[in-house]
């Protein structure tokens, strides 16, 4: 890339730079929907499994897609805490924007994207809130860095200074080692109940495989879909 681009890349330059840019550089491996197992917990498990064996960069991480009280969409990064029985679990403050539009709105979707084996799971359903037990459970099984990031608080508040931030953050990691099992009232461990799940796997001649599940009643229904 030359100096000029890498300082101040123009339109033309920009544009030229995205379209060098490739997807799926690797072998991508066959999904076959027929074997597939008859809920989406289990298959995802696999594929997680196998993005961490292949050296997918953080594979726990995903995007959190919730609205406001307007309706306008909103998408952060955050982790996944866990995932069973149809349930993704991930965790923040209550009082921060995700959680006071999941409260408004306790409706979210879920995505996954693992480049090094070219796919992607979307999952969509209804947010609640576990109990104070098990959120609290849930920060205390986390690092001390955790911790002290939710000790610190005051997540998604105007911030006047980097150094207001640099001292409060200095106090909870003091008190997080000090204070393992301090306790965080705002902590809210969500449970997503998946009411779909659609697992994409990528294809280099574009015959992407496309499975959804569909939950009807207490059981699971399954369908490809056009990429």
């Amino acid at each position: 890339m030359s100096e000029a681009i890498s300082r101040e890349p123009g339109p033309g330059a920009f544009a030229a730079l995205l379209r060098q840019q490739r997807v799926w550089d690797v072998d991508l491996p066959r999904f076959d929907p027929d074997a597939a197992p008859a809920e989406p917990t289990a298959l995802f498990h696999d594929w997680f499994a196998d993005a961490c064996a292949a050296g997918q960069v953080e594979p726990h991480t995903m995007q959190l897609a919730t609205v406001d009280a307007d309706g306008g969409p909103d998408v952060r990064t955050l982790m996944l805490h866990g995932a069973a029985d149809g349930v993704w679990h991930f965790a923040s403050h209550s009082g921060s924007r995700k959680g006071r539009q999941l409260a408004a709105h306790p409706r979210a979707a879920l995505h996954f994207y693992w480049a090094a084996r070219g796919r992607q799971i979307r999952i969509r359903g209804t947010v609640t809130t576990a109990t104070a037990a098990e959120s609290s459970a849930d920060l205390h099984a986390r690092s001390t860095g955790a911790l002290a990031a939710a000790l610190t608080g005051r997540q998604s508040e105007p911030l006047a200074s980097l150094a207001k931030l640099a001292s409060a953050s200095t106090a909870a990691w003091d008190r997080a080692r000090r204070e393992p099992d301090a306790e965080v009232p705002t902590w809210t461990l969500y449970e997503l109940a998946a009411e779909e799940a659609e697992f994409f796997q990528g294809e280099a001649h574009r015959q992407h495989v496309r499975l959804r599940y569909r939950r009807a009643g207490g059981r699971w229904e399954r369908g490809l879909l056009w990429p």
